[in-house]
């Protein structure tokens, strides 16, 4: 018996399982593929928190189910982030949860809130859990820029008078993943302002907030004073110290948002594995030189990459935050869209990185480049790079015919 389900129908096919497919027979065929693909941090977890899992790992009372909303510790480590890096009190009982990373808590917390047919507003283009979670819970999504401007704000007021009914909720994901883009409090002020006034939640997603290379922080939303009204804001701990296979994350903010979360999480999960809750609660309270250590490797690497590209001809913005780079597709190969440029790219110069058509439509002029190799296959990438662009001398000389499709 065949049956399509309703949920999957409303997601579309994987658009990275071509390139993927691609690199997995260039890999199979014995070629070299330096991968900028997927966000994958390549780093090695700092040794201390390694120790700390093996060593609680050897106490069979650890072995038992953890707790769904998170062990006690972990939840009192998270809350002292908050006023050490934010000046932000966090209750651990009734304002954290500790989730099995930042995207299963954002999925279930869209079923937790969202009833079919609910408008949720989200950028475009964005990572995709920020609008298929809630596809898959029965929403309706309506897109907003990404950008942390007017733009937005006065998107968010249009989307309010159009919209029925009127919007739920709102995501935001600044530093943003795939484009980098900042938010600053004074843009943070505004979105709490509006939300609080026309009661519309606000889901905060800072999974990048530690990795920035231009001397200032990124924000929260939460230091906004009233900004628990309506906020709640997620953060991971895959890439501030290099756990992405640990799963491991948490959200604080609104009393009941949190609530919503911890009682859906009741039901589907016992929470990660003990050891490496206590692990996290290590990691969090221990020495950070490894946080500014990791930053400083992915700062090096984003320098290498972007002036090695200029140096091919092709200009890419520095990104000031995150572990990515935004990169906008070459003029001549823009009517290829980013899915066939990342495909032409991958087969000519063996580097794969990102079709930004793979973060919504809005973003199939770009591509992404993930800071996951070191500088030396960086520069090998580039030098890969430069020749692929030599041999369409148009790129370069922005004259002559479009690229034609391979």
């Amino acid at each position: 018996m065949q049956q399509e389900f309703h949920a999957i129908r409303r997601l579309p096919p994987y658009v990275f399982a071509e390139v993927n497919a691609m690199k997995a027979r260039a890999r199979a065929a014995g070629e070299d593929i330096i991968d900028f693909g997927m966000g994958n941090p390549d780093f090695p977890t700092p040794p201390h928190i390694v120790a700390k899992l093996a060593e609680t790992a050897q106490d069979p009372r650890t072995h038992r189910y953890s707790e769904s909303r998170g062990i006690k510790g972990l939840r009192k480590a998270i809350a002292g982030y908050y006023e050490r890096r934010f000046g932000v009190p966090i209750d651990p009982e009734s304002e954290a949860v500790v989730t099995i990373g930042s995207k299963e808590g954002l999925a279930n917390l869209a079923g937790a809130i969202t009833s079919p047919g609910d408008v949720i507003l989200v950028p475009n283009p964005s990572y995709p859990i920020h609008q298929f979670g809630f596809i898959i819970a029965g929403a309706a999504v309506r897109n907003i820029p990404v950008t942390a401007d007017r733009d937005l704000l006065a998107a968010l007021e249009r989307a309010v008078q159009h919209s029925v009914p009127k919007p739920t909720a709102v995501l935001l994901n600044y530093p943003n993943n795939p484009t980098a883009e900042l938010a600053t409090l004074d843009f943070y002020a505004e979105v709490v302002d509006f939300c609080r006034r026309r009661e519309i939640y606000v889901l905060s997603d800072l999974a990048y907030a530690e990795i920035y290379f231009d001397g200032n922080p990124p924000p929260s939303i939460l230091q906004i004073p009233g900004a628990r009204d309506v906020a709640v804001e997620f953060t991971s701990m895959s890439k501030t110290y290099s756990m992405p296979g640990w799963r491991i994350g948490f959200a604080c903010g609104n009393k009941t948002l949190i609530a919503a979360l911890a009682r859906v999480k009741s039901y589907v999960d016992y929470g990660a594995f003990t050891p490496i809750q206590v692990a996290a609660s290590t990691a969090l309270n221990g020495p950070q030189a490894c946080v500014a250590e990791m930053r400083e490797r992915y700062r090096q690497r984003r320098d290498v990459l972007i002036s090695g590209l200029a140096q091919a001809g092709w200009e890419v913005p520095s990104p000031a935050a995150t572990m990515f780079a935004w990169a906008p597709v070459p003029e001549a190969f823009l009517h290829l869209g980013s899915l066939e440029f990342s495909k032409l790219l991958l087969r000519e110069a063996r580097v794969a990185v990102a079709p930004g058509v793979g973060f919504g439509e809005h973003g199939d002029s770009h591509v992404r480049f993930a800071l996951v190799e070191n500088t030396h296959r960086i520069r090998q990438a580039v030098r890969s790079i430069k020749g692929f662009m030599g041999r369409y001398h148009n790129v370069i000389e922005g004259a002559g015919q479009p690229v034609p499709a391979a």
